[in-house]
């Protein structure tokens, strides 16, 4: 089962949802701020992704820019980057939609059509 993260109050997640009921296509929510992913799950996606660390993260998010994250990524270990997004799920790029190996943080709707269409 398709698993999309997503935050209420977010428009782009509200735009990625509708998109995804308007085509019919099934999934489990989860709050990724209430709740974000497990460290292992983050850990395993990101090393099994072609996405560079950056792709993970919300760049645009204040909590990104309160840690200073702009500095800090080019450097972080996969590891450290799992720990943090673990513990803040502000700070993933949202919406994270995840089914086995296949995974989208954001949302565009030629990416969503592309990889979540049935």
């Amino acid at each position: 089962m398709k698993k999309f993260y997503c935050y209420s109050k977010c428009s782009t997640c509200k735009k990625a949802k509708k998109w995804l009921d308007a085509h019919g296509v099934q999934y489990d929510s989860q709050d990724l701020v209430e709740q974000p992913p497990a460290k292992e799950d983050l850990l395993k996606w990101m090393s099994n992704s072609s996405q560079p660390l950056r792709y993970f993260f919300n760049t645009s998010g204040q909590h990104y820019r309160q840690q200073n994250l702009k500095e800090k990524l080019p450097e972080m270990t996969v590891q450290k980057a799992a720990e943090l997004l673990s513990q803040d799920g502000k700070l993933i790029k949202r919406p994270l939609m995840v089914e086995g190996d296949k995974l989208t943080c954001g949302f565009k709707e030629e990416v969503y059509e592309k990889n979540w269409a049935k």
